[in-house]
């Protein structure tokens, strides 16, 4: 067993038992969960209290723990505290003067410098994770064992199998979980998106992205980050995926240095500053993506969706609008945003107000933990295609995962599967279904399956219909 598995038992048998006096209702529609799980032992402890407890009909108050009082989980605290029927009750920060200074500035009650303690808060009912990423996984599958609903931030695990544990740990103890990728919530890239849902420029044959940073980030930021692909292009590749509204089928990608020399001795693409790709979706569309890890102009983040009848295109965000006119020079009289935070923040605020809504509202939520997972494989697949210069299929990323169970995956080595192994060929197929997709009538996680169909090709059948 792994040690994190142990320390998270051991954290799960401490945490008090919580019985709340506002029951949501609409969570008991899913009758059809396995009865050994969290969630439907959480709702038979509260069905047992059905004499003494009054439904209350309408929006649920929401209680929200923060794990992580950095710039991310700043932007994030101060969304949360505005959104309606939601409210901040504890936060954490392993600098717990972090922690307690973000507690008064936003009037939340409690503070404290172990995330556990948020976790485990019987004053909580849904996590934001924005700790580093190398803590995400374990507090994803910490936050599921305590029947917390999840944000976290992007990415939701340093490697795919780890990944696709978090996920399905969620979706087994049915808690919904949301993935930070914040462009899909940009004014900018929304606007193109709901031009292609309106059909205003006709038949997608073309999408073009490219993100460029004012600068690069220091070497040891580089060293061990994952990668220009799964660091930087994750965004961009994740952004073809929501514009075309389809499921990506191959990728070519190549990388070079040009900005900081440094970093070439570095392995895999950490040596790269540099990068394109082509990524190829189902009727002949396809993407292109350019990233740069310096440009010296400001932020560069643009899109641009080429129809049948027509294209729509997005410019750069300026902190105003006004331009000079002159003899030498007519243009905006100040550069793009040069700071993320600055660049993204109305799309970080978004995001947050959108899984508030989708808690209170108990809706599908907006961006999935499936999302992140296939935004991942497009950068490993991206990663693997610059390292062996070649097209590159999705599911040469997906069928190395092996899952004795749900909650328990390795990577394997390349055409090594153990006997009788049926690789997936979708990431969805590595996925239990999530707590919206039973609403809406999938097959539940640990409902029985045929002897002819196995979960994942019901799973599959599901998304074909849907």
């Amino acid at each position: 067993m792994r040690l994190s598995s142990i320390l998270i038992a051991i954290a799960c048998s401490n945490a008090p038992s919580v019985y709340s006096f506002t029951v949501p209702t609409a969570r008991t529609a899913f009758s059809s969960r396995s009865s050994s799980s969290p969630e439907a032992s959480r709702l038979s402890r509260s069905s047992s209290l059905s004499d003494a407890v009054e439904v209350v009909d309408g929006p649920k108050e929401i209680r929200v723990g923060v794990i992580g009082c950095g710039r991310i989980g700043i932007v994030h605290l101060g969304a949360i505290t505005k959104a309606p029927n939601v409210s901040a009750t504890i936060v954490s920060n392993p600098t717990v003067s972090k922690a307690e200074a973000a507690a008064k500035q936003f009037g939340v009650p409690k503070f404290t410098a172990d995330a556990m303690e948020v976790i485990t808060s019987p004053d909580v009912d849904a996590v934001w994770i924005c700790s580093p990423s190398q803590f995400h996984a374990e507090q994803i599958k910490a936050c599921a064992a305590n029947g917390k609903d999840v944000f976290c931030e992007k990415p939701l695990a340093t490697d795919l199998a780890e990944t696709v544990e978090a996920i399905n740990a969620c979706n087994e103890a049915g808690v919904k979980i949301m993935t930070g990728l914040q462009r899909r919530f940009d004014p900018n890239f929304r606007r193109v998106k709901e031009a292609i849902e309106a059909n205003e420029v006709g038949q997608t044959i073309m999408i073009k992205l490219c993100s460029r940073d004012p600068e690069p980030p220091p070497f040891s930021y580089v060293k061990g980050g994952g990668g220009i692909f799964a660091d930087m292009a994750v965004h961009d590749l994740d952004m073809t995926r929501f514009l075309a509204g389809e499921d990506p089928i191959d990728i070519l990608a190549i990388g070079s240095c040009h900005i900081d020399k440094s970093i070439e001795v570095l392995d895999g693409s950490e040596k790269f500053d540099t990068a394109s790709c082509l990524v190829r979706y189902p009727n002949g569309v396809q993407a292109m993506v350019d990233v740069c890890r310096q440009s010296s102009y400001g932020y560069d983040q643009r899109a641009e969706v080429l129809g049948s009848q027509g294209m729509i295109a997005t410019d750069n965000v300026y902190p105003n609008t006004a331009k000079i006119y002159k003899t030498q020079f007519t243009g905006n009289a100040d550069m793009p945003y040069d700071f993320f935070l600055s660049r993204y923040n109305e799309a970080y605020v978004s995001e947050t107000v959108a899984f508030c809504e989708s808690l209170v509202n108990d809706t599908p939520v907006p961006c999935s933990g499936q999302d992140g997972l296939v935004a991942l494989v497009m950068a490993l697949a991206a990663d693997k295609s610059a390292e062996e210069n070649r097209w590159v299929t999705f599911n040469e990323i997906v069928e190395q995962v092996y899952c004795k169970d749900a909650t328990n995956c390795e990577i394997l080595p390349d055409n090594v599967f153990p006997e009788g192994f049926k690789p997936a060929s979708v990431p969805q197929e590595l996925l239990v279904p999530d707590v919206d997709m039973v609403k809406a009538g999938a097959p539940a996680p640990g409902s029985d399956t045929s002897a002819d169909e196995s979960i994942g090709e019901k799973i599959a059948s599901f998304f074909k219909k849907n």
